[in-house]
């Protein structure tokens, strides 16, 4: 008698084993339906990248990007910039609204940018108004061409002169250099006189 009760014991703890092991597979059924779902609503997208920039390049460009529409205009959208110790500059001729001259120089992997509306001083001495502009992606260096009209900075882009630099001094409020270009050569000075206007100036030579 005892092991007749035995045996049915055991066998209702099989059922109940089994009974479990169902339940189980049948929630991970569910859950295995839930996640396919799930994926099929909401697709999973690898996160978008920014270009490549370098460090402290990308949030300075921000302000540039957002100004322009590339579907439109020739302008680089980016440039990847390495900051290698090349130090080039460029002035740019901008035929906008007002004719102006885009002073820019190579420094931590932008072009950092003045639009002198007199354009650069070639003799020493001379003071001109500089007002700082968004930072310029690198391959700016070389973009001449047409903005469209309606578009920001609308007008005819040439570059007016280019070369390299040497930088001598760097502050907040103070660039200080030597510029050896076509046209602008000579020892030449940034100075900050309020939040974005600078003199540009032509040194006299020692």
């Amino acid at each position: 008698m005892s092991q007749i009760v035995e045996r049915k014991a055991q066998h209702r703890k099989k059922l109940g084993n089994l009974k479990r092991s169902s339940q189980l597979d049948k929630s991970r059924c569910s859950c295995i339906c839930v996640c396919a779902i799930i994926q099929l609503i909401i697709p999973v997208t690898a996160p978008e990248l920014d270009p490549p920039t370098c460090k402290g390049a990308k949030s300075n460009l921000k302000a540039y990007q957002e100004k322009r529409d590339f579907d439109k205009t020739t302008e680089p959208l980016w440039g990847e910039g390495k900051d290698e110790g090349q130090h080039r500059f460029v002035v740019q001729k901008h035929q906008a609204t007002h004719l102006h001259y885009d002073f820019r120089l190579e420094i931590g992997g932008v072009l950092r940018s003045w639009a002198v509306p007199k354009g650069p001083p070639l003799e020493p001495g001379v003071r001109r108004l500089a007002v700082q502009v968004e930072d310029h992606p690198i391959d700016y260096i070389d973009f001449a061409g047409e903005i469209p009209q309606g578009k920001y900075g609308a007008g005819s882009v040439e570059i007016w002169d280019k070369g390299e630099f040497n930088l001598k001094k760097e502050s907040t409020d103070i660039l200080e250099f030597s510029l050896r270009g076509k046209k602008l050569s000579g020892s030449y000075a940034l100075i900050r006189t309020d939040d974005k206007n600078w003199l540009l100036i032509r040194r006299k030579e020692a």
